[in-house]
């Protein structure tokens, strides 16, 4: 026998559309990406970065420190250099972290900034049925004008109002979202404006001697030290020239600096040269370019005649040590020295250079090795000179301001005498010739700046400090009262009197904040009349206690 299924057939089930992995994979990523959780890791993360290129010599700032590194760490350099340590804010990773920080803060502020938009152009909400279960509640006698009369009291004190038939819904404290927004809008814009002027910024460090024949022009090639961002070529540094005229500096018995001032002559193409002073706190400004005084010293002139009575003239700049004597050491090389008249033959061997320490204030007595006062009251230059071959045929980078001691510790150069010379004093080697100590002229420390993102800078963090204190010191709150008519019955027993009416009164903090409270009694109190009340009594009592005190 067979059984017959006579129950009606239901409709086939549609087939459910499998989610796509790749798109669901996305979305998930840029939630992940776009939260204020990620954006303060990769603020970290950031800061973490940048480490490398404090710690590490980098090779657009000082690529003569670079080799030194290469050569003092022969196995660590080329690993570092892979990954780019010496290059560190214009590697890959580390412009992978900007990026990706600059896209997490776009992505976190932009669906804030039109929530609360949204919120600033509606209304403040419905009160809720139950006002007794707010954190603050009260009931009270209502002013005779009802709801518009309440409406109006939370006006004049700056509340957003909405009045719905008796009932008035009030809120206060957009200023703390708007602060917040205004905050990281402006981290945003302070993040361009550091990579502004990373890319087309560029700057410079120069020691400019006193005198025309030491004139600087803005070349790359007459920098001691230069910086140039990644979109920046030397042909687009500005052309200008500088000539450092005079130099005055005064300073307190104590030694301490009072006074600094620069005078230079200022060339630029199509304009007459003109004088222009600056000081420490005033750069000197000129076309897209500020040149700023560092520091200053003294550059010792010393003439060298050698056994052929040729003479020649070192103004080297001294370095400063430090102290607050402006105690300064340096070299003065004379590698063209003792050159045969007759054959124009010069023997390396007999090239000759000299080590000073310049004391502006020389004690009375030995030892000379520190200034006492920044001034020149009682100058010394205490010399030690060395002969043989310094090494600066064999085309290795060096420095100007020491000599190559690898040379001393191969016996190639030897120290021939030492002695202290007052300006005008003059010593006699040992081969018959003679070195003179001519007397000083000043030198000044520039650096020539070029930042289009300072200007961006300056005017984001005004506007950063000022959403950060709307951040923290504004107050969301909101504030409902319930009009209740006379003839209704008052919860807590009272009987309005006639033209009155009970106002039911409830609020709330949507932020931390544990002065509501207190703010709460004042609205009431201004609300039912109370408030002007009470200030009235305060000043009548305070009169009274200033006339009793008389």
């Amino acid at each position: 026998m067979t059984v017959v299924d006579e129950r009606p057939a239901t409709p086939a089930e549609a087939p459910r559309r499998r989610p796509n992995r790749v798109l669901a994979l996305l979305r998930n990523s840029w939630r992940q990406l776009t939260s204020m959780r990620t954006a303060l890791v990769l603020l970290f993360l950031l800061a973490v970065a940048a480490i490398p290129g404090s710690v590490l010599p980098q090779r657009n700032v000082s690529p003569e420190k670079v080799s030194e590194y290469f050569v003092e760490h022969p196995d660590l350099a080329p690993t570092l250099d892979r990954i780019g340590a010496f290059e560190v804010f214009g590697s890959v990773w580390f412009s992978a972290i900007y990026l990706l920080l600059f896209t997490s803060l776009i992505g976190c502020i932009t669906p804030r900034m039109r929530d609360h938009v949204r919120t600033l152009r509606s209304k403040p909400p419905v009160a809720p049925k139950r006002l007794d279960r707010l954190p603050q509640h009260t009931v009270f006698t209502g002013p005779a004008g009802g709801a518009a009369a309440i409406a109006e009291v939370l006006r004049r004190r700056r509340w957003r109002v909405a009045v719905r038939g008796d009932v008035v819904s009030a809120e206060k404290g957009y200023l703390k979202e708007t602060g917040n927004l205004l905050f990281h809008t402006t981290l945003v814009v302070v993040l361009a404006g550091v990579a502004l002027g990373h890319w087309y910024g560029w700057s410079g460090n120069r020691l400019l001697v006193a005198g025309a024949e030491n004139a600087f022009c803005n070349t790359r090639q007459q920098y001691a030290e230069a910086k140039l961002g990644p979109q920046v070529d030397s042909t687009d540094l500005p052309p200008f020239c500088l000539t450092l005229d005079k130099f005055d500096a005064r300073f307190l018995e104590s030694g301490q600096p009072e006074y600094f001032n620069a005078t230079v002559t200022v060339e630029e193409p199509g304009r007459a040269d003109r004088t222009e002073t600056f000081s420490v706190n005033s750069p000197l400004r000129l076309d897209g370019v500020n040149v700023y005084l560092l520091g200053h010293g003294y550059a010792p002139v010393i003439r060298y005649t050698d056994r052929y009575g040729r003479s020649q003239v070192s103004n080297l700049p001294f370095l400063t040590t430090g102290d607050m004597g402006l105690t300064s050491e340096g070299l003065a090389a004379f590698p063209d020295a003792n050159v045969d008249p007759k054959t124009r033959q010069r023997d390396p061997n007999l090239q000759v250079a000299f080590t000073g320490l310049y004391l502006p204030t020389a004690p009375d007595s030995p030892p000379f090795v520190r200034s006492e006062y920044p001034t020149e009251r009682n100058p010394a230059l205490n010399l030690v000179a060395y002969r043989g071959n310094l090494g600066l045929d064999a085309g290795i980078p060096g420095s100007v301001y020491e000599l190559d001691e690898r040379q001393i510790r191969t016996g190639k150069v030897k120290q021939v005498g030492d002695k202290v010379l007052k300006p005008g004093e003059s010593w006699k080697l040992d081969d018959g010739t003679t070195v003179e100590f001519l007397g000083t002229t000043r030198y000044v420390t520039l650096s020539v700046r070029h930042d289009p993102g300072s200007k961006i800078l300056l005017v984001s963090c005004g506007f950063l400090l000022v959403g950060l204190m709307g951040s923290l010191f504004g107050r969301r709150r909101r504030i409902f009262f319930r009009v209740t008519p006379a003839e209704s019955a008052d919860p807590t027993g009272q009987t309005p009197t006639a033209g009155s009416s009970l106002v039911e009164a409830g609020g709330l903090p949507r932020t931390d904040y544990p002065g509501f409270a207190d703010e709460f009694t004042q609205v009431v109190a201004a609300v039912s009349g109370d408030g002007q009340r009470d200030e009235r009594a305060g000043t009548d009592r305070d009169r009274s206690d200033r006339e009793g005190t008389e």
